[in-house]
């Protein structure tokens, strides 16, 4: 039971790190489709994780919504 114990402290040290930082921790359910595209954007572009992925489609999204507006 400590070792659970331990692994949660880690994890509750870890999330107080990224909201410290600005940023969150997020789990999410998507389609098989929408992850194949986004690991495809981090091999393409040579991103260290789907996150930056994520991110970059997002950026471009948020770029096409005000071209619109």
């Amino acid at each position: 039971m400590q070792k659970v114990d331990a692994l949660d402290d880690r994890n509750a040290r870890y999330r107080r790190r990224l909201r410290d930082a600005g940023e969150r921790e997020v789990l999410f359910q998507i389609p098989d489709e929408t992850l194949a595209l986004i690991d495809g954007i981090k091999k393409r572009h040579g991103l260290r994780s789907r996150s930056l992925a994520l991110l970059q489609l997002i950026e471009r999204g948020k770029e096409a919504a005000q071209q619109i507006a």
